[in-house]
């Protein structure tokens, strides 16, 4: 039950819209996604990617500047 609310409150995004948070060619989207660096749905013929999967994908790779 609180899996189906989950993904009830779930806002996934399409393959354009993923590109334009991360700021990158939809090209690339597609890449993450085959490759299984970014989770996504099929939905007919286009992927859907959960909003929260692009933003702990970013918060992943983030490289900060470290102190010496």
């Amino acid at each position: 039950m609180a899996a189906e609310r989950l993904l009830s409150e779930a806002k996934f995004l399409t393959v354009a819209e993923v590109a334009a948070v991360m700021r990158v060619s939809k090209m690339t989207v597609y890449r993450l996604v085959h490759a299984g660096h970014l989770p996504a749905i099929r939905v007919g013929r286009s992927f859907r990617v959960p909003e929260q999967a692009v933003h702990e994908y970013l918060q992943d790779s983030f490289v900060g500047a470290e102190s010496a």
